[in-house]
């Protein structure tokens, strides 16, 4: 009977321990993605070179207003469901998306892809704009 016990627990530690990492890829964009992640040179020079694109910021507005890229569309990842009409003139755009860290933009290309948009996420977000020196405007 203890053995059994045994077996059960291990059983689920691994299977806690399974769906655990598996979220954890999931929220990291690693799995399940049917969108692209690009890096902050990648979607600088698809800024400067494709006029078929167009910039989202998913941040909240108090962070938007501490400094955000030129020209960039703010909606909150919250707001952004409610809100993605404003978004239907790039709906033939890619659309680069991003945020603070690359975590918040992740959903937010979830989100959009599954609304027929083509979003492309920045990893690392801001942060990796401002390390390549990117201008930031408030």
């Amino acid at each position: 009977m203890m053995k059994h016990r045994q077996k059960i627990a291990t059983l689920f530690y691994w299977v806690m321990l399974a769906s655990l990492l598996s979220w954890f890829a999931y929220t990291k964009g690693w799995i399940l993605t049917n969108f692209e992640s690009i890096n902050a040179k990648q979607a600088i020079q698809l800024l400067n070179n494709d006029g078929n694109v167009t910039l989202l910021d998913v941040r909240t507005i108090k962070e938007y207003k501490e400094g955000h890229l030129q020209d960039a569309t703010l909606i909150p990842l919250q707001a952004l469901e409610k809100n993605l009409g404003m978004l239907k003139r790039d709906k033939h755009k890619k659309i680069i998306v991003y945020c603070k860290s690359g975590n918040r933009s992740i959903s937010a290309s979830r989100l959009l892809e599954k609304n027929g948009f083509i979003p492309l996420n920045v990893k690392g977000g801001i942060i990796a704009f401002m390390k390549e020196k990117v201008e930031i405007v408030k």
